[in-house]
Formats: structure tokens, C-alpha cells, sequence
């Protein structure tokens, strides 16, 4: 395994910026920066994208890919108790209100 990956950012070599200037005088370009694996035990976003706005630019390109991987047909749902609402003072003429919302753990539910 290498130890290192290149940026996946579809843009990213076309950023003008002096970390990306390589080669010899009169044949320089710009090139797609380098990640360091620090932890291959720990691979995250920052692991394949050097910046949010790479990760931006190669999520509005594949989206449509992305998505076919694994579609959602059905909304997702997570139990809550009822919502307990209080209302609280500032002690300057006004109020508000707080809504405290709590999830139920779905395995106390089971059986």
C-alpha cells in the first residue's frame, strides 16, 4: 500500500497555487497535491481531498454516480418520545420557547 494518495479533486491540478508547480524550467506544471497517509487505520475525507472545496468540485461532478451506488427509495425514521416544550423568560419583557426532543433506543424496544 502506497503512503500517500493524489487528490481526487477533478479540478485540483488546475489551481494556481506554488505547492502545485512542478518539473524543470521551461516544461513546468501544475500538478494534483499529494495526501500523506498518516493513519491507514484512520482514513477519512481529508484522506482523498485536499481541501472542501476539491471535495466540492468532485461531488457535484459524480453526484449522479454516487447516488446509483445505493439509492434511497424510502424516507429514514428515527423513534423519538414526545416532544417536551418549555417556555423560559429572558427577564426583559419576552420569551421563548424550547423544544426538547429524545430518542428512543430501538433495542430496549425489541421482543
Amino acid at each position: 500500500m502506497a503512503d500517500y494518495y493524489w487528490c481526487h479533486g477533478p479540478e485540483c491540478h488546475t489551481k494556481e497555487t506554488q505547492d502545485r508547480v512542478r518539473g524543470s524550467k521551461g516544461s513546468k506544471v501544475l500538478r494534483t497535491r499529494k495526501l500523506k497517509i498518516h493513519n491507514p487505520n484512520y482514513i477519512h475525507m481529508y484522506s482523498y481531498f485536499c481541501s472542501n472545496g476539491c471535495y466540492n468540485e468532485f461531488a457535484n461532478k459524480y453526484v449522479e454516480q454516487i447516488i446509483r451506488i445505493a439509492p434511497r427509495t424510502e424516507p429514514l425514521e428515527t423513534r423519538i418520545e414526545d416532544p417536551k416544550k418549555t417556555t423560559h423568560d429572558t427577564g426583559w419583557g419576552r420569551t421563548y420557547t424550547h423544544t426538547t426532543i429524545t430518542k428512543v433506543d430501538n433495542e430496549s424496544n425489541v421482543g
